[in-house]
């Protein structure tokens, strides 16, 4: 083990204070959840059981969607040079540096009942805010470009020398795609499909401002944390926590010990 060297150790004092107090509070909560009280009688709630499983199916559906629709983009931003790509780089990094609650009001405007979208739907009889549809929706806008930004970066850093090898042995554009630039850029699409669900899993402003607190409906589980917190049940709030705690750090010890560590450069670039 390698000794601090003496000069360093005041430099070492100055990082203490950031880095404990970024940590207590998280490790404070855990222990909170695994040797308070109730807690287990809390995780079989049918309150925590219900945004559990709300929260697992919306993710599931959104981090689905972000992958088909997000892959393309990634790649026609990698690969491709045309007037505005500069805007619409901007427009897909945008949802990332909004705040949560204006970003659901925003959906709110395009897709209420009033909206520019809604309005036409609600003609149809379809109605979109307050369901468990806005809450994919909601999911979609915020975490669709933490993938997008991963993508993009692992698709530019394929050798094209590669592809055109593939190519000239008779490969179609479908398999050279999918063989060659999804498999070496396969570590940041990974990266980027992990870090899209966790932001989709603890999601919380634009949800309850587009599709609302329905109990069974559109509660996930950060709004658990928030209702229960708010009606006096602790154990219950702690206990959703505790599960939003443990999947935001397995994500990040998958992204680091998988060397998956370029998604969070990419993820701040």
């Amino acid at each position: 083990m390698t000794a601090v060297p003496r000069h360093s150790r005041g430099l070492v004092a100055l990082t203490l204070p950031l880095v404990l107090f970024l940590a207590v509070p998280v490790i404070g909560l855990v222990a909170r959840a695994l040797f308070g009280r109730g807690l287990l009688a809390a995780l079989a709630s049918p309150v925590v059981l219900d945004a559990l499983r709300l929260s697992l199916v919306t993710t599931a559906i959104s981090l689905g969607l972000t992958l088909a629709f997000g892959t393309p983009l990634a790649y026609v931003l990698a690969r491709r040079s045309f007037r505005g790509s500069s805007l619409v780089e901007t427009a897909v990094d945008l949802p990332i540096v909004l705040p949560p609650s204006v970003a659901g009001l925003a959906l709110l405007f395009v897709f209420g009942r009033t909206g520019y979208i809604g309005g036409a739907l609600a003609v149809a009889g379809i109605s979109i805010p307050f369901t468990t549809f806005a809450v994919v929706l909601a999911q979609l806008f915020v975490a669709a470009p933490f993938y997008v930004r991963s993508a993009r970066a692992g698709i530019a850093g394929v050798d094209r020398d590669i592809e055109d090898a593939a190519r000239v042995d008779g490969a179609s554009e479908r398999q050279v795609f999918r063989w060659v630039t999804a498999s070496l850029a396969g570590p940041a699409l990974a990266a980027g499909a992990v870090m899209s669900w966790s932001r989709a899993l603890g999601e919380f402003g634009a949800t309850i401002m587009f599709a609302g607190n329905i109990e069974g409906r559109t509660q996930t589980l950060p709004l658990v944390v928030y209702s229960e917190f708010g009606g006096g049940d602790l154990d219950a709030a702690v206990a959703a926590a505790a599960i939003l705690v443990l999947a935001a750090f397995g994500v990040l010890v998958s992204v680091r010990f998988l060397r998956w560590g370029r998604a969070l450069d990419v993820r701040g670039g």
